[in-house]
């Protein structure tokens, strides 16, 4: 039996696959895997999916643990175990407008991917605002008039400058986590405790 690992695909999937190999892993499978969607290895098997494709395949056991991003357990808060950050992944959620452009004395419309989170973000601050869900480039909102403002993931800030975006406040930070089906850490103790030592302590526990 080998354990099952839900990959969240793109850059967390590549940046997974640096921090695997430095454990001296045996990552050569994972990058020569074409478009195939499951990958074994002689030690592991891998599926990969969207973030929050990996929380379900998790939930649901169908994977023993999953890499993904904080932000996508604090959206959908699936009911995972959320076992330990990684070293890699960092990003900020952050609060922005067009630049120059002051907010609007009316109820406030803000564009997200996030819905949860940013209805959090904006309670908190004691604020009532109506949220646009949007699935792709958020950036676009607020040029093309459909919002006053954005609440996305910022990395480096590049998309929000070169589209007129400047960060108004930053709010949330985090990094890739490891996340564990809960039956699969009892039952499957034995097998997964060296694998998840491996990623505390960033070396092989053999």
């Amino acid at each position: 039996m080998k354990p099952c690992i839900a990959l969240t695909k793109g850059r967390l999937e590549n940046q997974f696959i640096e921090f695997f190999q430095s454990l001296s892993y045996d990552v050569e499978p994972l990058i020569n895997k074409g478009r195939k969607l499951r990958v074994e290895t002689d030690e592991f098997q891998f599926v990969f999916a969207k973030g929050v494709d990996v929380t379900t395949y998790v939930e649901h056991g169908i994977a023993d643990l999953g890499i993904v991003g904080e932000d996508i357990l604090a959206e959908f808060q699936p009911d995972v175990y959320n076992l330990l950050p990684l070293p890699f992944g960092n990003c900020r959620m952050a609060l922005a407008t067009e630049k120059g452009k002051d907010w609007p004395a009316r109820k406030r419309r803000i564009a997200s991917k996030y819905p949860n989170i940013t209805k959090e973000f904006f309670r908190k601050k004691g604020e009532s605002v109506d949220i646009v869900k949007l699935e792709g480039s958020v950036e676009l909102a607020p040029i093309l008039g459909l919002a006053d403002g954005i609440v996305d993931i910022v990395e480096t800030g590049n998309t929000l400058k070169e589209n007129g975006l400047v960060v108004k406040e930053e709010f949330f930070e985090f990094s890739a986590r490891c996340i564990a089906n809960r039956s699969s850490l009892k039952i499957k103790r034995d097998l997964l405790a060296p694998v998840i030592k491996s990623f505390q302590k960033g070396e092989v526990v053999r």
